[in-house]
């Protein structure tokens, strides 16, 4: 599946407690991201906030809320130009039914213009959401194809089929 272009998988996970998969070394969206990049030869970026989120899931999810109502945008470690590839898969948990603010704190330093994003995130039962229309609304001038949409138990506790849910997908996307 390995290809010329010249492939980003920028993604953002949550290690610690998180809901219905318990206290975890690796996030689920971690676990997909490294899938991806395995199946496509892309470059793995970790998007890492200066002030980690916390441990504990119900603390967790209190910062992600209070983050989304106030249009935060948390510093987030590093970067990596985007502008130098072709295509850029964008990984993140669905927290509120929304991207994590760190994501956007990523997406807004960039320009998107002519390139490709493809989303996939880790939930327990939301998908998506809208994070597709969010995601094209926040990467103008890009072309935004169909997300992939794990569940965190199936990234941690079922990754055989984890595997062949990204590879069809794939298969479709790229």
């Amino acid at each position: 599946m390995k290809t010329n272009r010249r492939t980003l998988v920028a993604y953002f996970s949550h290690t610690g407690e998180n809901y219905a998969v318990g206290v975890i070394e690796k996030g689920n969206t971690a676990v997909i991201a490294e899938m991806i990049a395995e199946a496509t030869g892309g470059t793995l970026f970790e998007i890492v906030p200066v002030e980690a989120y916390p441990a504990t899931y119900n603390e967790c999810i209190a910062v992600a809320k209070a983050e989304k109502e106030s249009g935060a945008r948390p510093a987030v470690q590093g970067d990596v130009a985007v502008e130098d590839y072709d295509t850029i898969f964008i990984g993140y948990p669905n927290w509120w039914g929304d991207m994590p603010m760190a994501v956007y704190t990523f997406i807004e330093k960039h320009r998107w213009q002519g390139k490709t994003v493809i989303p996939f995130c880790t939930h327990e039962g939301s998908g998506l959401s809208s994070t597709e229309r969010r995601l094209a609304d926040a990467c103008k001038g890009a072309t935004v194809a169909k997300g992939l949409a794990v569940k965190g138990t199936t990234a941690q506790n079922k990754r055989d089929q984890a595997r062949r849910e990204v590879q069809a997908w794939l298969a479709k996307v790229f």
